[in-house]
């Protein structure tokens, strides 16, 4: 009886051994998985450094033979090489930023100018006839027409030829060239002396000028503009807007911008440029 027991036993347990090789069948499976992600997933330099690894073990007496590139897995990351850039010195970009000497002293020549403006015509500017209005290249005298002339009319009043004598006196000693600029509101004037606002605003210009020269400035420095009402400075719908609209402006001009100022040399010299070409002034 002991021995037919002993032997069912020994049978019953040679029927499982299969579970042994099945489990080593799936660790082995488990294992390669794991090995195929890894490798799936391996940074490109290091998986680099292996393959190069394996190569030196498999080559004749540790030498390089025939190497096969590592197979690119994923999108191979592309390498950006920086664009070489000039680098200038701070000192040339600083000297292509400056101005010239002669620009440099017109300016402050001009901010001394609009200081006698401001002084000698104080008066009119607190009464609100006359404004002074400064730029680097050029200074803005802006005379209400109400001073200078009566309503529709182009010939100057008694009270502007004193304003207009104070003027002179500041210009008169300048090289500067003077624009004379006549504007007016936009009511329209039709009659036997004018045709249009333009004409008027015109006439105005050209009789200011025609007193600058009675006072000793050369003709040549002086120009004569009328811009009708097509350059308002305020609301032409109210009587105060164009109140402010009827206008002269006298602008005085930097040698260095003004058409008949200076020659082509001598505004390449102010500029610091190079002249392409000499043009000869107009007299």
């Amino acid at each position: 009886m002991a021995r037919r027991r002993k032997r069912r036993t020994a049978e019953a347990n040679n029927h499982d051994r299969w579970l042994v090789s099945y489990a080593d069948f799936i660790t082995l499976l488990f294992a390669f998985f794991v090995v195929m992600y890894a490798i799936s997933s391996v940074n490109e330099g290091k998986y680099k450094t292996l393959s190069e690894s394996l190569g030196e073990a498999f080559s004749n007496n540790g030498q390089h033979g025939n190497e096969i590139d590592p197979i690119q897995i994923g999108t191979v990351p592309t390498s950006i090489q920086p664009i070489p850039l000039e680098n200038p010195a701070t000192t040339d970009v600083e000297e292509k930023r400056d101005l010239s000497e002669e620009i440099l002293k017109e300016r402050k020549r001009l901010s001394q100018v609009s200081g006698q403006f401001e002084q000698v015509l104080a008066p009119f500017i607190d009464d609100k006839f006359v404004a002074v209005k400064k730029n680097d290249y050029w200074i803005e005298l802006e005379m209400n027409s109400e001073m200078l002339f009566l309503s529709g009319e182009a010939e100057l009043s008694k009270t502007a030829i004193p304003v207009l004598k104070k003027i002179a006196e500041v210009i008169n000693p300048l090289p500067n060239m003077v624009q004379v600029e006549g504007h007016t509101d936009n009511v329209p004037i039709d009659n036997i002396k004018f045709r249009s606002n333009w004409d008027l605003s015109s006439a105005r210009a050209t009789s200011v000028v025609h007193e600058l020269v009675k006072e000793g400035i050369h003709p040549l420095r002086l120009s004569a503009i009328g811009y009708g009402e097509f350059h308002p400075i305020a609301d032409n719908k109210t009587e105060v807007g164009r109140f402010q609209n009827r206008r002269v402006v006298l602008v005085l001009m930097s040698q260095a911008f003004a058409r008949y100022g200076a020659n082509d040399e001598e505004r390449a010299k102010l500029l610091n440029l190079a002249p392409t070409a000499t043009v000869v002034d107009r007299p």
